[in-house]
This record gives C-alpha cells, structure tokens and sequence, in this order.
C-alpha cells in the first residue's frame, strides 16, 4: 500500500506560489485543448491556451498520436538501443531536410544532432559554434605560427635583423596567447529566452535567470533589435585582433587579422517568453550580413515558434531568415514525447563533433517514430495543418484586437502571428485601487490575472516569463470559434475587473 505523503517536497517555493495565485490545480486529464481536474467526483473541463508553452500543437492526447504510441510500446520498440544504427532517426532528419528545403529555397542538406529539449538543441548549437570558432583560431595560429618560423629562419640565414626579429616574435606571441584566452561571446537580440541549462541561460536576457550563473559559460552581448546599427556598434566594441608577422623588404612587420570572438548569433523569429515579439525585418538583415562578414552561424530558434504554429513550418520563413542551425522541439513530439533536434548545415558541420556530444534518451526509436509522424500529420493535405493555423490565429488576433479597442485604457497591446499570440496589459503600479497596486508590485501580476481566469471562466492561460504583463495564447491547431469566443467573454470580464471595479475578485486566493 502506498504511503500518503503530505509534506511537499517537489519544488515546495513554487508550489506556493502557483497556490497564492489560484492555479496550483492537479489536471488528471488532457484531451484536444481541453485539460480536466477533479472537484469531488467530478471531472471539470479548463479550455487550455497555454498549450504546453506550445508543445501541443495537434492538441492534447491527439488521438493518432496516441494510438501510434500505443502500438510503438505494445510491439517493445527499443527505448534504449544506444551506439547502433538509427533508421528512424535518419528518417526525421530527412524528413525536416524536405521541408526546410522547400520553404527556403536552398538545396543545401542539414545534418541532424537529436536532443530531449529545446534548451538542450540549443546548448548542442553554442557547443558545435564554439567548436566552429576553435577550428577557426587553431587554424589562423596554425599560419601564423608558420610565419613566425619564416621569420627565425630568416634571422637564421642573416636576411632580416635578429634583434628586432625577435623583439617582434616575443610580443606577438605574448599578444596572441593572451587573446586566444579570451572568453568567447553570442550575439543575441534584448527579450531573448533560450532556455535555464547553464549555456543556455547565458543567452536568456532576463537577469533573473542569467545574472547568477553568468560565470558558469560563455556571455551574450544583447542587441535591441530597433536600433539601426545597434549589431554593427555591438561587433565594433567587441573586436579583437591576432598579430601576424610578415617580411617585406628585408625588414619584419607586424600585421593585424580578425580575431573570432563572437561563436553565433542566435534569435527567436518571435520571441516566445519576452513577450510574443516578433523581430523586425530590418534587424533580420542587420543580423544575417554582420554574420557573414565576421563569418559565425547564425543559430534560429524554432523551439516555440515552429512546426506550423504561425501558419507556415518556420515562423523564421516569413522573415527572410535564413539559419546555418536550427533548434527545434517542443511539438515535435506531438505532446507525447519529449524530442528535440539541432541541425546544422552541412557546409558548416564539424562530424567530430558527433563524438563530442551525446545524450542517453536521445535519437531513441519512441520518440523519433513519433516526430515522424507528427512530421506526417503537419505535411498531410498539402499543409493543412499550417493554413488551419494561420486562419485560426487571425481569428483569435481579430478577437483580441477587438477586446483592445474596447478596452484601451487595460490593454496596450495585441502581437504576434498564427497561433502564437501575446496580450499585454497596461501596468497598475499607478492604478486608483490599492488591490492593483499591489498585485502590480508582487511583480506576479498576469499570474493573478491568470488564476481570476481559471477559477472565473475555466480557462488556463498564463503570462510570458519575461514580461508579466503579456498573456500567451498558443492553442491547438483545433481550437474552435466557441472556444475564442468563450476566451473573449472571460477577457471582456477580466477587463472590466480591472477598469471598473476596486480588483476584488482579482485578489489572491485566500
């Protein structure tokens, strides 16, 4: 008989607040966007729009996804069959190789490094950039260090000076051995998130998930994405140069090369967790000419963005972002598996670094059979999946674009594409009741806006992590006119509370 456990111990601080904001409720039941918890005997239906922070994008427990599990496990496929070949693994990698190739035009194949999270795709991306750079450096001190033994050998043989020769030769070494200790850096836009692992957090703009652990891996320099020629400033402070040695005339001189500092850019197409930002097109450019000139990849994050959900497979498409790499994750498992890929482009791909980097759960045959057919489903009549997202996502932004018209004084903004959409509120730190100002100052306040949802109207959303005041709505690609229709009363209530009453019924949870 199991014991009953009534001391929390999973995450106990978070548990607590996910109770002082009303959502600390046990969901026992996924099914479309539907999630179900239990009040006594009974089951209660919640319209989810969080949608896994976008992992279901075929909804939960999508009936064929599940069956197909349930053949994959009843026929014993093996989980755990690591260092042997991978079929189905080279059939989503494959597969993903189809369609980027269609939707950007390049012919140029992407090899695939498998992962069990978007923040793992993304530290495998910084590890194969940094191992990019280091080939690079090893190289350019490989021929300098050639012409440094040009340089003895002409000391050698009386062409040049030997005083001067070796005066030169002890200050560019020094020189160039102090740089190539340097701490590499990433190029990233300000609002980016990319995950909490050590790598990638270094990458998370927000100081509350990076500042603590900045010692711990290589440091970003962030970009705002709408200032002209912000990248350009950001590249030109950071610059480095090696010390080469050449031989002109009888006499030795010290020539400057460009030192690889930075290892990538790495960008959202949308910018998921800072608050639904979709980067301009401008900084687009900016970004994919700095890359080429200083020669670095330039990473795409599709984690959230991607696999239909803005109506086309890459959000990063419609940009006219082109990626050497690209993360990918969250609905590739169909919210069943947990399944993750990098892929690199093939005229950038190290193959040693296949040796480098690993992962037990990885590449499994589960998870990879189940993103090959997620991949089917996404694919299936000619992308309608991808067409059903764009219309059901102007749909939803039409409603919310409403909502702010008749509500300006609450709602600041309505952003984002398909069904990756963000609400954002106008602050209350200067608002005429005091339940609002201090909901305001608990630096919580959409999580209060998010319990007052759920517990009024059934219906679970919640704010992005960066910005509090910005609610996401990223559902199912099944998601119904009654369902956003049912969003927009519980919304039009929500503002309300916050025009035209004192915030009582926002208040935390007693």
């Amino acid at each position: 008989m199991t014991a009953v456990v009534t001391e929390e111990l999973a995450e106990p601080y978070l548990l607590g607040v996910l109770a002082t904001a009303g959502l600390d409720v046990e969901y026992v039941r996924g099914e479309g966007d539907t999630l179900y918890y239990r009040r006594g005997d009974e089951e209660v239906p919640v319209l989810d729009f969080v949608g896994g922070y976008g992992s279901t994008m075929l909804g939960h427990s999508n009936p064929e996804i599940i069956g197909y599990a349930r053949e994959l496990l009843a026929g014993a496929t093996p989980i755990h069959a690591q260092f042997s070949r991978h079929p189905y693994a080279n059939e989503v990698a494959a597969r993903l190789n189809r369609i980027i190739k269609r939707e950007t035009g390049s012919d140029e194949s992407y090899f695939a490094i498998f992962a069990n999270s978007g923040a793992e795709a993304i530290e495998a991306a910084m590890k194969h950039a940094e191992f990019e750079r280091f080939v690079r450096i090893a190289g350019l001190r490989a021929e300098i260090d050639a012409h440094i033994e040009a340089v003895r050998a002409a000391v050698a043989d009386g062409t040049v000076a030997a005083p001067e020769a070796n005066a030169l030769i002890a200050d560019v070494t020094a020189h160039n051995e102090a740089l190539a200790g340097r701490t590499p850096l990433f190029l990233a836009p300000v609002g980016s998130f990319h995950g909490k692992l050590a790598g990638s957090t270094q990458l998370t703009y927000n100081p509350i998930y990076r500042a603590v652990f900045s010692a711990l891996a290589a440091q970003a320099r962030f970009v705002p994405v709408d200032e002209p020629g912000a990248v350009d400033a950001v590249v030109e402070a950071e610059r480095g140069w090696l010390h080469d040695l050449v031989i002109e005339g009888g006499r030795v001189t010290v020539v400057q090369r460009p030192f690889p500092v930075f290892c990538a850019v790495v960008l959202e197409p949308i910018q998921g967790e800072g608050g639904i930002h979709e980067i301009p097109e401008a900084f687009v450019r900016d970004v994919q000419r700095v890359a080429a000139e200083l020669e670095i990849p330039v990473v795409v994050d599709e984690i959230q963005s991607g696999m239909g959900r803005t109506g086309s497979f890459l959000a990063s498409t419609r940009l006219g972002l082109r990626g050497d790499y690209y993360a990918l994750a969250k609905s590739l498992g169909g919210g069943v598996a947990k399944a993750a890929v990098m892929l690199v482009r093939a005229s950038r791909y190290l193959r040693d670094f296949e040796m480098m980097h690993s992962s037990t759960f990885a590449k499994d045959s589960f998870s990879c059979l189940i993103a090959a057919r997620v991949l089917d489903l996404m694919e299936a009549g000619d992308g309608e999946v991808y067409r059903t997202a764009e219309s059901r996502g102007t749909e939803l932004s039409n409603v919310l674009q409403d909502l702010m018209k008749e509500f300006p004084e609450v709602v600041k903004d309505v952003r984002g594409r398909g069904l990756m959409i963000g609400l954002e509120f106008h602050e209350q730190g200067e608002a005429g009741f005091a339940i609002l100002r201090e909901l305001h100052g608990s630096g919580f306040f959409g999580y209060y806006m998010s319990g007052f949802l759920l517990r009024e109207h059934g219906i679970r959303t919640f704010p992005t992590s960066s910005a509090v005041y910005t609610l996401r709505f990223e559902p199912s690609v099944n998601i119904g006119s009654a369902d956003i229709a049912k969003l927009a009363g519980a919304l039009r209530d929500l503002c309300e509370q916050i025009r035209d009453t004192d915030g009582q019924r926002l208040a935390p949870v007693a």
